[in-house]
């Protein structure tokens, strides 16, 4: 099973799959063999979803053997985009339905959406610059960091400033929700926006903090034109959304639709 964590390399990773997206006998095409699923997958899936979505792969491997999910997380824009454009891959999953449409062209089916996520705000364990809310990103002495806009936890986080009046910019604008919550861990940030599940398996290492106003997020996933293996792809989907996945983002902190 591979587990290529991708962010910024992620567009150049994915386009190289291209030739082997194109070779004719690669087994990723296989699909079924006397009725039983076989080859392998790529899932593309938002950064946020990496630990849920690492746990079903290994499951969905365990119970068909002879299958191999390959996970690309990266941003939901950027895999959106890198869909649409062909980019090799055969199931897309977004932490929100605006990056998903961006691949409106490259779904083989209407997306379903299987969680949702809120935005928190979170600090440091030891929390030094006495951060309690939003209110205190205001304080010139606290450094802040949110996602880039076009990743949906930086249109949420945009949002979530922009209804608190909080004027002060953040200190840096991260790749994906990982990329923030790393910065705010490694005390290099006194606070930053991520979502709930974020801070959820961040554990003992941040403080959390409700936002005055609820913010969600929906996560849709889909089965792509480009997939080679639309048998296990269209599997690994339904797996997503049984009670087997509900189980698996219940207890990562996701709610349901």
């Amino acid at each position: 099973m591979n587990r290529p964590t991708l962010r910024t390399a992620a567009p150049v990773l994915l386009l190289a799959l291209l030739p082997l997206a194109a070779c004719g006998d690669d087994d990723t095409g296989a699909g079924t063999t006397d009725g039983e699923l076989s080859g392998s997958i790529t899932v593309a899936a938002a950064a946020s979803l990496t630990e849920t979505f690492e746990d079903l792969a290994e499951q969905f491997e365990a119970e068909h053997d002879g299958v191999e999910v390959d996970l690309v997380f990266d941003s939901s824009g950027t895999l959106a985009d890198q869909a649409a454009e062909g980019a090799p891959g055969d199931v897309l999953a977004t932490a929100d339905l605006r990056s998903m449409e961006r691949a409106a062209d490259a779904q083989a089916e209407e997306p379903v959406v299987f969680a949702t996520n809120d935005l928190v705000l979170v600090a440091p364990a030891d929390n030094p610059a006495g951060v309690t809310g939003l209110d205190s990103l205001d304080d010139p002495d606290v450094t802040y960091v949110i996602c880039v806009e076009t990743a949906p936890c930086g249109g949420l986080s945009a949002e979530a400033l922009a209804d608190a009046g909080v004027e002060r910019e953040p200190a840096s604008l991260e790749p994906d929700v990982k990329a923030t919550l790393s910065r705010v861990v490694e005390d290099e940030a006194d606070a930053g926006l991520v979502y709930r599940t974020d801070a959820l398996a961040a554990g003992d290492d941040v403080q959390t903090f409700d936002l005055p106003e609820r913010l969600t997020t929906e996560y849709p996933i889909t089965l792509l034109d480009q997939s080679r293996n639309t048998a296990v792809a269209q599997a690994f989907i339904d797996f997503v959304l049984s009670s087997a996945g509900a189980e698996v983002f219940a207890a990562a902190g996701f709610g349901t639709p």
